[in-house]
């Protein structure tokens, strides 16, 4: 048995890896990202993460199972309620929810809305689904005429609240925020509410990097706060830190790109820490999955893809990578929603033995409890372990 010293776990936001046992109850019946992604553009080529085992865990046209695995490869089933990024990051981490957290496909009720309206003394514009740029395209010249904020959420559990920096400064935009966040509990419990800044004139409006987000904290003990307490580091990388509240980490940085985030990752395989350097991934779920774009899908697999090498280049003897993800965004299904599906489960390193086929876990907190034998915290509440089969103390 070897023991862990770093641990990379990367999350590949919305990449599914075909339809979760309960898919149906979801309305995803059939839903497979990866296989529908590299059917939709007549091949997808992922040599590198096809070497881990990526084609042996789900059909994908272009890149097939390997007969010499690198690593060890499998799936795992949500057991998770929702189909969320915080459901299924807080799963992977050992809390599973049982009851999804809400999410508003109509827009807020009315007695919400209302609500929030008289405890910030304006009205707003907008309640409804929508992309973020295209939600300040279609109303931003309103709400600078009127001063209105602009509401809006997404497939995810999130109220968002958009404004424009001159009409709104920043202080008041993230204090509407905060009153949003201490209304929004039992069932209207959101999983963020989002500040989302923006400046520009009409025709020309820009988010810019001033978004915060005021989180729903776990609803118990994560890997993340275990592996603190414990002393070891938790990095947190992209999205991390908004989906946990901040709780557990003890450092982040806030990453907004693929590349971005790819880049941060080397950055830090250069230094010399001891623990969990947790990765979010986004633009798979942000940019291609909801506007079911399958070529660009494909092209930020591939960009995982080329940039695997370098992450390999900067490993050492006592590190493991794990490639995962939170839910499936189908970019050949109907509508525009995640999809309820399982999530690859790929594992690379020199303490990880190759070749191992781990099958279809039954939770995503299977990978939470594995990590954490290998840094002898926990046990989690949830999940079984699969450390010895790679290996691992």
């Amino acid at each position: 048995m070897t023991t862990l010293r770093r641990a990379i776990l990367v999350v590949l936001d919305g990449v599914g890896a075909g339809e979760n046992p309960d898919a149906q109850a979801y309305g995803d019946k059939g839903a497979s990202s990866l296989e529908h992604c590299a059917q939709a553009i007549g091949g997808l080529e992922l040599p590198h993460l096809g070497s881990l085992g990526l084609g042996n865990i789900t059909p994908i046209l272009g890149t097939p199972a390997s007969t010499e695995v690198m690593g060890a490869y499998g799936r795992m089933a949500s057991r998770a309620a929702g189909k969320d990024s915080t459901a299924g990051h807080w799963e992977m981490t050992g809390v599973v929810l049982s009851k999804p957290l809400p999410t508003y496909p109509h827009g807020f009720p009315a007695e919400v809305v209302a609500a929030f309206e008289d405890a910030i003394g304006r009205k707003v514009i907008g309640n409804k689904v929508a992309s973020g740029t295209e939600i300040i395209k279609e109303l931003g010249t309103e709400h600078t005429r009127t001063g209105f904020p602009i509401l809006y959420t997404s497939a995810d559990s999130v109220f968002q609240v958009a404004a424009h920096q001159d009409i709104i400064p920043l202080a008041d935009l993230y204090h509407m925020c905060e009153i949003a966040r201490a209304m929004l509990t039992g069932e209207h419990a959101v999983g963020r509410v989002i500040a989302r800044p923006f400046i520009g004139t009409e025709g020309a409006f820009t988010r810019t990097e001033h978004r915060r987000d005021f989180s729903l904290a776990p609803t118990g003990t994560t890997l993340l706060d275990l592996l603190k307490e414990a002393g070891k580091e938790v990095i947190g990388l992209g999205k991390i830190e908004d989906l946990f509240a901040g709780r557990g980490l003890t450092q982040r940085k806030h990453t907004e790109t693929n590349q971005e985030g790819m880049a941060a990752t080397l950055r830090w395989l250069e230094r010399d820490f001891t623990g969990l350097l947790f990765v979010n991934l986004v633009e798979f779920d942000m940019l291609w999955g909801h506007r079911r774009d399958s070529q660009g899908y494909a092209q930020a697999l591939r960009d995982v893809d080329a940039w695997f090498p370098q992450v390999q280049q900067r490993m050492r003897t006592d590190d493991a990578i794990f490639f995962s993800a939170d839910h499936g965004v189908d970019p050949t299904y109907r509508g525009t929603d995640h999809t309820r599906e399982c999530v690859p489960l790929l594992a690379y390193g020199q303490p990880i033995r190759a070749g191992i086929d781990l099958g279809t876990r039954g939770t995503f907190a299977d990978l939470g409890q594995t990590l954490a034998q290998a840094f002898e915290v926990g046990p989690l509440a949830a999940g079984t372990s699969f450390a010895n089969s790679l290996g691992l103390k």
